[in-house]
């Protein structure tokens, strides 16, 4: 039998160059480097797309030290504090690997999501302004017949994360923002991979400009139903196809 081939591994940060998945701004001096590190590397590893390729991703302690401008005693302390959390795993003489998540773990996430971004939508239902609730309908203001989504994924993948992530921050609750922010790395990474597939772009955005409708006549209980239904259907697709996405 032959031996199963390793899987590429993909470090971060680059010698050359800052890499295009994570990053970071240098600590100001005058700032708590335990708490301002985390931070810093927790919002750059949410922002790092770790679905999109077979490869591992890994983070680099001393490299991380030099890009941020600070010694590596805060920069361990805020791995260790990430790693408690679930988002990294240090491993011995390799380096800080990105964690991905199993199937059940992601559906679980993407249900959990559906419940907050549920509740958000009721919150904005009832409280934003109608200026606030316009700019969601100008996400999508490009796209039409002649510009549709499933033939300008890239595009429409980004409109589709920022109209997710706006509605969660125009609820105005600050708890659901900061539960959201660590779901985000997982449900942001498994939207942008099955949004091209099948129709689920048109679908995705009929169902976004629903979602808004009902937010415009504040009609409280169809937006939170609405919102609950749209993410709930993406945990149906990962548990029907989630073989295809998983190893």
């Amino acid at each position: 039998m032959m031996a199963k081939a390793l899987k590429p591994k993909m470090r971060w940060p680059l010698d050359e160059e800052l890499s295009q998945d994570l990053v970071l701004k240098r600590v100001a001096p005058e700032m708590s480097f335990k708490t301002k590190v985390y931070g810093i590397l927790k919002q750059a590893v949410i922002g790092m797309d770790i679905y999109g390729s077979g490869a591992q991703t890994w983070l680099d302690e001393r490299q991380l030290s030099e890009k941020l401008g600070v010694s590596r005693t805060p920069v361990r302390e805020a791995i260790a504090m990430l790693e408690q959390e679930g988002f990294v795993r240090s491993v011995p003489r390799k380096g800080i690997l990105v964690l991905k998540k199993t199937k059940r773990e992601v559906i679980g996430m993407v249900q959990a999501w559906a419940a907050l971004e549920s509740m958000a939508a009721r919150l904005v239902a009832e409280q934003a302004s109608d200026t606030e609730i316009a700019t969601l309908r100008g996400i999508f203001q490009s796209f039409n017949e002649a510009h549709r989504p499933q033939e300008n994924l890239s595009e429409y993948s980004a409109a589709n994360i920022t109209f997710h992530q706006t509605l969660i921050r125009m609820s105005g609750s600050s708890v659901l923002v900061d539960l959201t922010d660590n779901l985000l790395l997982h449900v942001r990474g498994i939207r942008q991979l099955t949004i091209g597939r099948g129709d689920r772009a048109e679908k995705s955005i009929r169902d976004h400009l629903a979602i808004i409708e009902a937010l415009e006549k504040r009609d409280t209980d169809l937006a939170e139903r609405l919102s609950r239904e749209h993410t709930l259907a993406l945990a149906a697709y990962v548990e029907a196809h989630g073989d295809t996405i998983f190893d």
